[in-house]
This record gives structure tokens, sequence and C-alpha cells, in this order.
């Protein structure tokens, strides 16, 4: 039995579909971006199309908004990296720097607007439950605190995150999840801190104007190093319109970052141009005016011997008597004026390493009056200080929303311009005399 007919030879037809699928996939890496006026618009509308935004940005930006407030008003990180993982992709974000770059100001505008929306229903959630810790009492704050200041990790995470959400949005036809959550991690947070400061009240001073300026300062950040990534990518403006618009885009980003950032005032510092400031800053010391008073005082007591001294000119010894003169104006009451050489108040400005500012008190360890950030002053009541379970606590009272607030704060967070002599008090309350 002559079997003749060949066997039957499969794996070429997969091994022909395998090279056909690897020399596609080759084409479109040539073909990536088209040099033709065709080519390109036609990409441009495919990406454009797929940006577009809709009302999953603006239903998943709330959701994730009230988690996070709410993350806020109880103080929990979880409750905030939960609301960050239901926040949307941020597929206009893309769009915004690809209508950039076309010159398509329709798109641009059309992008930016829901992006505003976006940011706008994050800020009223945040609002939201900063009224709400009005209702029940002021809360801590801490998280709020952290989340709405300038860290260096989070322009590494805003830079890593916005690359690779360009890449992947662009060279890939799914929707990058992960990237975006880094993005809005770094977006969200502050933005809804700043609503939720503005809603308490109680943080208003320093918490909500400094959280927007972090929001602003970020997003600059991460739609600059999106445009730079599609100019890497080969997508380049070739329109007077995409010319103008991404040079417009380009230079708002750089003034925005670097005068929000402070950078110009490093910049200042490092050129000497910034030496004025100190000097105007060092003039309205308090010490002047106990000096004028005690130059009061001391003239005051001092008095009678002017008196005596230029009736001496006269050589009559019958006016010798005019020490009598200093008992006609005997103000004995002027005495009490030594009044004034009370301590004077201590200008203070708060310097905590953790949670981005302070608490003023009620008490030691009392109910929270107030929060302050970094960077704000309080006024402290001299030797008046209390130190419960070794922990030094000072009288401080500070002005927050045209309100004085008077109360106790950490000895620790505090900083002064210059030493004071009982800043190291005992736990007796015997400091209290005035030395």
């Amino acid at each position: 039995m002559d079997i003749t007919d060949p066997p039957l030879q499969q794996p070429e037809p997969e091994q022909e579909f395998v090279s056909a699928r690897a020399r596609r996939r080759r084409a479109l890496r040539r073909a990536y971006f088209p040099s033709d006026e065709a080519g390109r618009a036609a990409l441009f509308e495919h990406l454009a199309r797929r940006a577009y935004p809709s009302y999953e940005l603006f239903v998943f930006s709330l959701v994730a908004g009230v988690i996070i407030g709410v993350g806020y008003f109880v103080n929990s990180l979880a409750l905030i990296f939960f609301g960050i993982l239901v926040a949307p992709v941020l597929t206009p974000w893309i769009g915004l720097s690809l209508a950039a770059i076309a010159g398509s100001f329709r798109l641009f505008g059309q992008t930016f607007a829901a992006l505003l929306l976006s940011a706008f229903l994050v800020f009223v959630s945040g609002l939201l439950a900063g009224y709400a810790s009005r209702i029940f009492g002021p809360l801590n704050f801490n998280e709020a605190f952290t989340l709405s200041r300038l860290w260096w990790p989070s322009f590494v995470i805003l830079t890593i995150g916005s690359i690779i959400f360009t890449i992947s949005f662009v060279r890939s036809e799914t929707l990058p999840y992960l990237p975006s959550a880094l993005i809005s991690s770094v977006l969200f947070t502050p933005l809804c801190a700043a609503g939720f400061g503005l809603g308490s009240g109680i943080a208003a001073a320093e918490l909500w104007p400094q959280g927007l300026l972090v929001f602003i300062v970020h997003f600059a950040w991460a739609t600059f190093f999106a445009i730079v990534t599609l100019f890497f990518l080969r997508f380049y403006p070739t329109t007077i319109g995409g010319i103008s618009l991404t040079g417009f885009a380009l230079v708002t980003i750089l003034a925005t970052t670097i005068f929000l950032t402070g950078f110009d005032r490093w910049i200042k510092v490092q050129t000497d141009l910034s030496t004025p400031p100190p000097a105007s800053l060092a003039e309205p010391t308090p010490t002047p005016a106990p000096a004028t008073s005690a130059l009061a005082t001391n003239s005051a007591t001092k008095l009678p011997a002017p008196t005596v001294f230029v009736g001496v000119p006269t050589a009559s010894p019958s006016r010798t008597p005019r020490p009598t003169q200093p008992s006609q104006l005997p103000p004995t009451e002027t005495a009490t004026s030594t009044i004034t050489a009370e301590p004077t108040p201590i200008i203070a400005q708060i310097r905590a390493a953790e949670g981005g500012g302070a608490f003023i008190r009620e008490k030691p360890g009392g109910k929270v009056l107030a929060t302050l950030g970094n960077g704000a002053t309080v006024t402290i009541v001299p030797n008046d200080f209390q130190d419960v379970n070794g922990v030094v606590w000072v009288h401080v009272f500070a002005t927050v929303n045209d309100v004085r607030v008077e109360g106790w704060m950490i000895q620790a967070v505090l900083v002064t311009a210059t030493p004071i002599a009982d800043w190291q008090p005992s736990p007796t309350p015997e400091v209290t005399a005035t030395p």
C-alpha cells in the first residue's frame, strides 16, 4: 500500500497569518503619522473623536469629588484614594493638547470648557463637605493640608503619568486607566481640598487659595509634558493657527509654573536681586515701641536733674530751691506708666514639620478653634506657657477671616525671628511674673 499524498502542512497558514499581522503592524508604525494632508486630517479626526468629552466625565468627576470630600471630612486617606480610582479617564485633557497643536480652536474650546466644568464639580463637592464640617464641629484637616501643598514627588508623578498617558492614548485603542489615575491623584486632590477649605471656614485663610494654586500649577505642568510628548510622537503644528495656539499654550504654561511656584523669587535670590525686600521686612519690628516708652520713662525720672542744671547759670543761690519744681509736677502717676514695660507680644511663624500647618486649640489638647498653614503668623502672649505631658503649649492669638482667634498652640511648630529668654518654660506657672 503506497501512500503518495503528502502530509498536510497546517503551520504554513498560521505562519502566513502571523507574518501578515506583523507586516500590518510595521506598516501602521511606518505610517503612524501620515505625511499627506488627508492622512493627517483623518488621524486628527480619529483622535479628536476619542478625546471628545462625554457625560461620563462629569458624572465620575462628581462622584470622585464627593468621595474625596468625604475623605477630607473624616480625615481618611483610604477614602481619598478610592475617590481617585473612581475619577474619570481624562481623555479631554489629551484632546486639549491635540487641539492646540492642530490649531483647532473649536475643539480647544470644547475640551477646555469640559475640563473646567469637571473641575468645578470636584471643587463644589469639596465645598459641600467643608460646609458639613461646620455643622459637625471642627475636625482634623491634616490630609487636606498635606495634599494642598506643592511636593516634588507630585511633579514626578505628573511627569511620568502625562508621558505614559499621552503615548498610550495615541498608540493604543484602549483607554489608559492607570496613567489617568496617576494624573487625577495630583489634580483632583488639591482642587477638592481648596473647596473643602473654603466651605469649612476655619481653614479658609490658608487652605483654599493654596489648593487652587497647586491645582493650576499641576495642570500646567502636566499639559506641558503632554505637548512635548506629542512633539516626540511627530505631532507638529503645521498651520498658522496651530503654531499660534501652541505657542500661546506653552508661554502661558511656563509663566504660570514660574510665578506660582516661586521660581522667579528663587532666581532673584540667586542673582542677589531680592536683597531690598528683607530690609523692608525688618522695618516693622515691634522693638522700637518698647524702646521709646523706656526712653520716655527715663526722661521722666531724670526730669529734675535738667531743671537744677538749668538753674546753675543764674548764679543766684536763692533759686536753688527750684528743685521744688519736681514736687509741682509730682506725676507720681507717671510712675504708673512703667506698666508700658510689660512684656510685649512676640510674633512667631508656623513651621510644622508634618501636616503643612498647625491648630489653635481652645485649651492645651482641647477643641480646635482654627487651622493655620505653614508661613502664617501668630502673636504669642509672653510668659504664658503650659507643660502638658511633656509637651509645651503656648498662649497665642491670630486673625483668621478678620476674626481674632485666641487659644493654645504647640511650641514645637512655632519659630520666632529673635530668641526669647523664657522660650523653655518650667511646668510651674511662676514664669508669669514680669522680670
